[in-house]
Formats: structure tokens, C-alpha cells, sequence
């Protein structure tokens, strides 16, 4: 008699190990493709596929590609390279186009014969795409015809097919975001239009459209036209740091640049020197952001301080300076873009965004010091005028460093230092607290009676904080407000080494919210915060933990009914709704509700809405907030007509 042996359904076996097969990987865990399933994830579908344009374009088969959002959210990506190959793949047995569609790691871009380099930050490519979509068409021109294949979740519905001839030369691949995968799939044309804008930049002599099918434009009553863009840059990096200090006063005329190529790697740098006191330098490898910088990085601010410092030490300039200067002195008033492209990058960090190859710190550093060195010695007075700004960030550098340890001082010596204002939460666990920033002391008091004194904090804001984009560092230390801030987060800021690295091991709370009121003084508030936080705890930012809150804009009133609008759209059909007895009660202030108000709407977490600042683009970012805090005023009119959708109503 045979003894049947009994398994646990939670036995672990080899039945237990599950295969997937094809891109049912991507679709099971996609989040370890693409990043997220949220608004990044999505936009970055629509990078994957133009990096595979752009990769071409590198190559030098390409100029024009065009990027469309249709009417439906879904996306359309044209470019007139080569065309995706067609013939027949004999290990693959099918189709070179059905196999760079629809397997992982498949593609022109892993031989050296076809691209040197390549873009794209996870490499997976145009498969993973059609993994998440829930229907993408492919079509080819080459060859003097036009092929075509289409896919439902990855899955192709035909074999790839002849549809007619052509003389053109290409590939346009239209895409639909699976809506099983993504919790929105609505496309944000700002976001295309900043990547596309820097891509352009960044590969200059390549034409880049944007298309938006969804709206047209208004232009003053006639027939409206769909909003579209194009991007081309004939200097590239020139240009871009041209863009990134439009709002900024120059203290040299001349944009250094640097173009060269050491050891196959092709190097490209444009620097300028503005009268700001802030550090702007954005670096790309292979056309990809490194916001954890890397070696190039590394190399580039090495070659930089070595070659001034020299030049300065030379000139006799640093006689009478009683202190050490260090790296950042000489990058105070620094806009500079680096970019390399590097044919086997080794990324790492926790967004792997961080460039590992060794080789490459020496390659940046050599460049710079050899264009840096030329360029100060053929423009004498330029030289002067960095080294006598190095000079005076040296000076606001000791004094800042004095005013940092007033404040430490100071608060070791009252206990816990934490400032009077602060109404703080019983529970101790920054994970688990939020601390909202409120505008004045009216609506402090309110939140204050609000909130659930366990998990939130509230600290009243007295005024305007100082606009940090135009402070001396020294004098930002000094002010109340933001000595508070420091305070109350338990955040320390500034090290020998670096004046601006700010140190989150004891952040006391991990949501941090900007509650200010909806109206243009509170939106002020809120834009000298986020600029503040964005140059001095961009880290703070990048790791999540900066929130804005949104308290409605109207309360709507018939008999016993109310409702809370936040929008202008909600207003106009709750109005509808409720007919014409209704009352309308515009919110500009926190402090016109009650307390119950403003917990049930915007400080509840079962019911509130909170805005997560993140930055796609720390370029843009960079060239928003200069212009949005610096002096000149025509391009912030511009900006704020643009966007400030309720702008008739406050006035």
C-alpha cells in the first residue's frame, strides 16, 4: 500500500517557484522597471520610447522626432531614423521588430556595432512599454515599405505585416497606458515639454516636437489651435545654461564651454558666473540626470577648484584673506551643465542615478583643467571678477558658519532648544508625526485647535520668511523665521567640508506641510518656503517628506446642504446643482474656519488632500525659482498670467 504524503497549502517546494514567462515580469512587479506606478512611471513610458529616437539620432540616423498626446491620453512618438529592423531573427525565429517589442533586454542598443552609446536609465526599452500598455502599434518604414504590428498587454494580435509602400525612412509607435496598471494615466504636457526641452539641449542639431491633441489654445475668440512646441539647440550646452541664468545678473559676459573628447569619452561643459549666491550645477550621463552626481561630477569640481585656486594663489589676490578657502567658495555664483556619454556606465545609489566608472573622474577633471586654465589667461578681467567672487563667498562663509553655531550654541543651552511658537505632538516617532507650517498666528491658533495633538505639530509662521534666492548665507542664519524652521525640524545644516549639507538624522517629523491660505499672499508664502527648502534641504525634498496642504476654496450652502469645492470646475457644478437660494462662501484665509472646518478638510488624513512636492527636473526647477525670486519682473508676470488660474477672482 502506497503512503500518500500530505503538503501544507503553505508548504515552500519547488511547485511554490513561480516562472514568468515573456513580460508577465514587468506586469507582475512594474514598478522595478519603470520606477512607479504614478505620475513618474508614467511619463517615463513615454521616455523610454524616445530615448530609442534618440539613440538614433546619436547615431547619426536621426533629426526629427515627434511626441503627440492624442485626444485619449494615449501617446505617439515619430522619428525618421532607421526604421526598427524587420527581417527575420533566426535564434528568435520571428521578426526583429516583434522581438525588440516584446522581449526584455532585446535590442540594437547591446551591440557596440550599432550604438556607441546609449540612453535611458533602466534600459529595459520599447518592450517593457508595451508590457504596460494596454494596446501599442508599431510601424516601420524602411526598406520602401511600411510594416506594422499590434499589441494588447504585450501580446501581439498578428504576426508583423507588409501594409504598403514607402520612400520615407522611420518608426511611429503609438501607445495606451494600461489603466490595470497605473493609478492615473493622464498625461502632463509641462512635464514632456521639460524632458523634451533638455534632451534638446543636451543633443544639439536634433529637432523635438511636442503636440498636445487634447485642448486647443485660446486665442481670443477665433478658431483655436492644438498647443505644440519645438525644441532645437544649435550650441546645446551653451544654451541651456544661456536658459538656466535668463533671471539671473551676470557677473562675466562670456559662457565658458568646453567640448572635447578624452579616452573615447565625449565630454561637453558650459559654465557661467552670475551675482547669486547659490550653487546651480546639473550633470547627464548618457542624456540621463545624475542627481546623486557621481565621478564625473567629482572630477569636474576637482579640475574646477584646482584650476582657480592656482590661478588665484598666482595672481597674489589671496594675500590679505586671513582664512582657507574651499570647493565651495569657488562654486558660489556657479551655473554650470556637465554631461558625458560613457559607452558601458556603471550606475549606482539608491535611483541609481549616481554615475560608478572610475576612469571617468580623471577624463572630466583633465578637460576642465585644460579649458578653465586657457580661458583665465586669455580673459584677465573675467578672472578677476571670479576670484574676487570667490573671495566674498569665503567672508559670507565664515560668517554663516559663526551665525550656524550661534544658533546650535544657543539652543544647548536653553534644553531643548525648541522655539516658543511651536505647539509640538505627544508621540516621538518622526515617522509617524507631521508638523504643519502655518501662516500667521490667526490661523495657527486655529490648527491648533484642529489637529489630533498625537501625531501633529503646528508651528505658526509670523509674515513673510526672507527670500533665500537673494540673501547672503550669513543673513539667512540670522533670520527668526527660519532659525525656527531649522529648529523645530532638528535638522543641522553646513560641515567643513560642505556649508551646504544638511544632515535628516534627527528630522523629528516625516511629513513636513505648507499650510498657507489660498489666496496671493499665501501662495507667496508658500513659493519663498519651497525656494528655501529647494536650495538649502533639496535632500529633504528628494526623500519625500515635503508636503503642500490644500484647503478648499468655497464652502456652498442651500438650507441644510454644504459642500466644499477646491476647484473653480466643482464650483460651477455644485452651483448648478443646488440652483440659484445657494450661498457662496469664498475662503482667502485658514483663520475664516472654525476649527472643525479645517480639520475635516484639509488636516484629517482620512478626507485632506496633500500635494507632494517632488522635482522631475531639477534644471527647470532651478530656472522656475530663480525666476519666480529674482528681480526681474516681466518673465514672473508672464509665468503667473499662465497659471494662475484663479487670478480674476482674487482680484
Amino acid at each position: 500500500m502506497s503512503e500518500k504524503k500530505e503538503v501544507s497549502k503553505n508548504a515552500y517546494s519547488a511547485d511554490s517557484i513561480q516562472v514568468l514567462e515573456g513580460l508577465e515580469a514587468v506586469r507582475k512587479r512594474p514598478a522595478m522597471y519603470i520606477g512607479d506606478i504614478g505620475a513618474r512611471g508614467l511619463h517615463h513610458l513615454v521616455y523610454e520610447v524616445v530615448d530609442n529616437s534618440i539613440d538614433e539620432a546619436l547615431a547619426g540616423y536621426c533629426s526629427n522626432i515627434d511626441v503627440i498626446i492624442n485626444a485619449d491620453n494615449s501617446i505617439t512618438v515619430i522619428d525618421n531614423g532607421r526604421g526598427i529592423p524587420t527581417d527575420f531573427h533566426e535564434k528568435e525565429q520571428k521578426s526583429a521588430l516583434e522581438v525588440v517589442m516584446t522581449v526584455l533586454h532585446a535590442g540594437g542598443k547591446f551591440s557596440k556595432d550599432s550604438y556607441k552609446v546609449s540612453g535611458g536609465l533602466h534600459g529595459v526599452g520599447v518592450s517593457c512599454v508595451n508590457a504596460l500598455s494596454s494596446h501599442l502599434t508599431v510601424t516601420v518604414n524602411r526598406d520602401g515599405e511600411t510594416f506594422q504590428q499590434e499589441y494588447e498587454k504585450g501580446k501581439p494580435l498578428y504576426d508583423v505585416k507588409t501594409i504598403g509602400e514607402s520612400d520615407k525612412k522611420g518608426t511611429t509607435i503609438t501607445f495606451m497606458p494600461d489603466k490595470e496598471i497605473f493609478m492615473l494615466v493622464e498625461y502632463k504636457y509641462e512635464i514632456l515639454a521639460t524632458r523634451l526641452r533638455e534632451l534638446a539641449f543636451l543633443n544639439k542639431g536634433i529637432t523635438l516636437t511636442i503636440t498636445d491633441m487634447r485642448e486647443l489654445e485660446d486665442n481670443g475668440g477665433g478658431p483655436g489651435k492644438h498647443l505644440t512646441e519645438t525644441f532645437y539647440s544649435q550650441d546645446g550646452l551653451k544654451e541651456f545654461v544661456e536658459m538656466l541664468d535668463q533671471n539671473r545678473e551676470k557677473l562675466i559676459d562670456k559662457i565658458i564651454y568646453i567640448e572635447t573628447e578624452k579616452n573615447e569619452v565625449p565630454v561637453e561643459i558650459a559654465l557661467h558666473y552670475n551675482t547669486s549666491f547659490s550653487e546651480n550645477i546639473h550633470s547627464y550621463v548618457n542624456n540621463i540626470n545624475t542627481v546623486e552626481g557621481g565621478t564625473h561630477l567629482a572630477g569636474f569640481r576637482r579640475g574646477l577648484t584646482r584650476t582657480l585656486k592656482a590661478y588665484a594663489e598666482k595672481s597674489g589676490m589671496l594675500a590679505k584673506l586671513k582664512f582657507d578657502i574651499n570647493g565651495d567658495d569657488f562654486r558660489e555664483g556657479l551655473t554650470a551643465v556637465l554631461s558625458v556619454k560613457v559607452a558601458e556606465p556603471q550606475f549606482e545609489g539608491q535611483t541609481k542615478t549616481k554615475l560608478g566608472n572610475s576612469e571617468i573622474a580623471g577624463v572630466v577633471d583633465v578637460a576642465v583643467s585644460n579649458m578653465l586654465g586657457a580661458y583665465l589667461e586669455e580673459n584677465p578681467k573675467d578672472a578677476r571678477s571670479i576670484v574676487n567672487k570667490v573671495i566674498l563667498a569665503a567672508q559670507a562663509r565664515h560668517a554663516a558658519r559663526k551665525a550656524r553655531e550661534l544658533v546650535q550654541r544657543k539652543n544647548v543651552l536653553s534644553g531643548s532648544g525648541l522655539p516658543g511658537k511651536l505647539a509640538d505632538c505627544s508621540d516621538k516617532d518622526p515617522v509617524t508625526t507631521e508638523i504643519f507650517f502655518v501662516e500667521g498666528d490667526s490661523a495657527g491658533g486655529t490648527a491648533k485647535q484642529g489637529r489630533d495633538r498625537h501625531f501633529q505639530a503646528i508651528m505658526p509662521l509670523r509674515g513673510k520668511i526672507l527670500n533665500v534666492e537673494k540673501a547672503m548665507p550669513h543673513k539667512i542664519f540670522e533670520n527668526e523665521e527660519i532659525k525656527n524652521m531649522f529648529t523645530a525640524l532638528g535638522v543641522s545644516l553646513g560641515t567643513v567640508d560642505d556649508s551646504k549639507a544638511i544632515n535628516l538624522e534627527k528630522l523629528r517629523y516625516y511629513k513636513i506641510i505648507i499650510m498657507t491660505d489660498a489666496d496671493v499672499d499665501g501662495s507667496h508664502i508658500a513659493t519663498l518656503m519651497m525656494t528655501f527648502f529647494f536650495r538649502y534641504m533639496e535632500d529633504l525634498i528628494n526623500k519625500g517628506h515635503l508636503y503642500i496642504a490644500a484647503p478648499p476654496l468655497y464652502l456652498i450652502k442651500k438650507g441644510k446642504q454644504q459642500r466644499y469645492c477646491w476647484t473653480e470646475e466643482q464650483r460651477l457644478q455644485i452651483m448648478s446643482e443646488f440652483g440659484e437660494g445657494a450661498h457662496i462662501q469664498r475662503y482667502k484665509g485658514l483663520g475664516e474656519m472654525n476649527a472643525e472646518q479645517l480639520w475635516d478638510t484639509t488636516m484629517n488624513p482620512e478626507h485632506r488632500t496633500l500635494r507632494q512636492v517632488t522635482i522631475d527636473s531639477a534644471a527647470e526647477a532651478d530656472r522656475i525659482f530663480s525666476m519666480l525670486m529674482g528681480d526681474d519682473v516681466p518673465p514672473r508676470r508672464e509665468f503667473i498670467e499662465k497659471h494662475a488660474r484663479y487670478a480674476k477672482i482674487d482680484a
